[in-house]
């Protein structure tokens, strides 16, 4: 069997990742640091929702680099949170590091527009539906053309 693509290539496709989702978060993000703050963030609020199966549904879908920093520091032993309403998670994500971190507002939404520009959306939308409404919710990106989401090719 081939070397998977996102193994390969996994420095490419998180820089491209990265990039797209500096780009979205606008003027707030000045660095790749900065981005990887917030964008970790995001993915921590996301498995507290997650049992230990869900987490690694989700991450099978997602891009290798974005993989392993989703179960980074993962508490497997910890009890799922409800999923909040979208301020009450951006936050939460405003909260990780919070002496370093100046995510702004759309936080959710721009990691949710560089994950699915980067991830297969069949096998991304499969997983999310069998997590729940509220993943898909917690993922679904507003007022975004869908060809704006379609898979980049590298």
């Amino acid at each position: 069997m081939p070397m998977p693509w996102t193994y390969r290539h996994s420095k490419k496709e998180f820089a491209s990742f990265l990039k797209d989702a500096k780009d979205r978060m606008g003027h707030a993000i000045e660095s790749d640091n900065m981005t990887y703050t917030a964008v970790d963030g995001v993915l921590q609020v996301f498995r507290r929702r997650l049992t230990p199966p869900q987490v690694i549904a989700f991450g099978d879908a997602i891009p290798s680099t974005l993989r392993a920093m989703l179960v980074y520091n993962w508490r497997v032993d910890a009890v799922p949170l409800p999923f909040g309403t979208r301020s009450e998670m951006i936050r939460e994500v405003q909260a990780v590091r919070k002496h370093h971190n100046i995510t702004p507002l759309n936080v959710i939404e721009a990691t949710g527009y560089a994950l699915w520009r980067h991830c297969n959306h069949r096998d991304l939308a499969r997983v999310l539906a069998q997590i729940g409404p509220e993943a898909v919710s917690f993922w679904h990106v507003p007022n975004v053309a869908p060809e704006d989401l379609e898979q980049r090719i590298l």
